[in-house]
């Protein structure tokens, strides 16, 4: 059974920053890829950003200019770095990564609140 580690949400005041990582065993050596998503309260799971198996991110357009993918080989561990926070990122956000022929795993979601 795989464990995904999942971490770095907190509360921070609109304009702040956070990091959010996401570990998975094995997802360099599995050459896997990772989508980050989030679900507000009331709301719709909205796609954040991905880094795909070739190593190219790319993210949301809500969030484009804000937020960054990237990942750290040697720590099978991807990121998202979130600046210029906003109310409207309160959320949970939740990494998946798909990883072909040895399957999708997912972390446990870590709350995000920006406060104005």
């Amino acid at each position: 059974q795989v464990q995904v580690a999942e971490s770095g949400g907190g509360s921070v005041q609109a304009g702040g920053s956070l990091r959010l990582s996401c570990t998975v065993p094995g997802f360099t050596s599995k050459n896997c890829g990772m989508n980050w998503y989030r679900q507000a309260a009331d709301k719709e799971r909205e796609w954040v950003g991905q880094v795909r198996r070739d190593g190219s991110t790319r993210v949301a357009d809500s969030v484009k200019g804000r937020f960054t993918v990237s990942k750290d080989r040697a720590k099978d561990t991807v990121y998202l770095q979130m600046d210029s926070l906003k109310p409207d990122d309160t959320a949970t956000y939740s990494c998946g990564a798909y990883c072909v022929g040895w399957g999708n795993y997912w972390g446990q979601g870590t709350q995000v609140t920006v406060s104005s």
